[in-house]
């Protein structure tokens, strides 16, 4: 079984905590654990799982609740899931799921999804569907007032256009040019260029946990696909803004 690595400081859980008990303190929907677990790894990745989720809260300053996202999220670990997936988002479902041989390093990308697709049924003011809040936005549909939204505004457009806001942003360019080499669509959706990018500024963080994310995605891409080091700096000030309005908000 491969072992979650981390930096950061000392998480006194007071006991061995069980999955329930992840469930309880971040209030997800559910947490379901696939049947080919055995009680020992259950005990190992659920203390890991809780110090992970602990340190992604201390990361983005934000209360527990905010973590299952009021209460609508749902975690599965090693519950079959996707061929050749190790991690996924489901929307329909509002599931964040990890594979049991593979899911080591993607915890923060698939939280990403889910906030994304949380922000698109709270952050506007038509009905989005089920789209991401990300899709939403580049098409047009009108965030509500609110200083929150404003900061989102801010991250989408730093993300996703160019300086005077005339085009695409070099690191959206970087990524259809990698889809249309490929043959596909996938590395230029929105949500993922959101995700990879809320991944990225993750790892800069001071703590580390490799539950979360695989810091070695990052240094060894060499085709763009994350953001690079110039763009890096106003994309992480941007979520650095974002996350400390949400957080001061929610604390209130």
């Amino acid at each position: 079984m491969q072992r979650v690595w981390r930096r950061g400081p000392p998480r006194n859980l007071g006991h061995n905590p069980g999955f329930n008990e992840i469930r309880n303190f971040f209030d997800f929907r559910s947490v379901r654990i696939g049947g080919w677990v055995t009680a020992e790894e259950q005990a190992i990745r659920a203390e890991e799982f809780f110090i992970a989720l602990l340190d992604l809260q201390e990361i983005l300053g934000l209360p527990n609740f905010a973590l299952s996202l009021r209460g609508e999220l749902s975690l599965h670990y090693g519950t079959g899931g996707r061929p050749g997936v190790c991690a996924h988002y489901q929307p329909s479902a509002r599931t964040l799921a990890l594979a049991k041989k593979a899911g080591i390093g993607s915890l923060a990308h698939e939280w990403a999804h889910a906030l994304d697709h949380y922000l698109a049924k709270t952050s506007f003011e038509e009905d989005v569907g089920a789209c991401f809040a990300t899709t939403a936005w580049l098409a047009d549909f009108t965030h509500k007032v609110h200083p929150l939204n404003d900061a989102l505004d801010r991250l989408y457009t730093t993300l996703y256009l160019s300086k005077d806001k005339q085009s695409p942003s070099d690191y959206v360019t970087r990524s259809v040019v990698l889809d249309k080499q490929a043959g596909s669509l996938y590395w230029s959706l929105p949500e993922e260029l959101f995700a990879r990018a809320f991944e990225a500024w993750i790892s800069r963080a001071e703590i580390k946990n490799s539950l979360l994310i695989n810091p070695k995605d990052i240094v060894r891409d060499t085709k763009g696909l994350y953001p690079l080091e110039g763009e890096a700096v106003v994309i992480d000030k941007a979520f650095e803004d974002y996350f400390g309005l949400l957080g001061y908000a929610l604390s209130r």
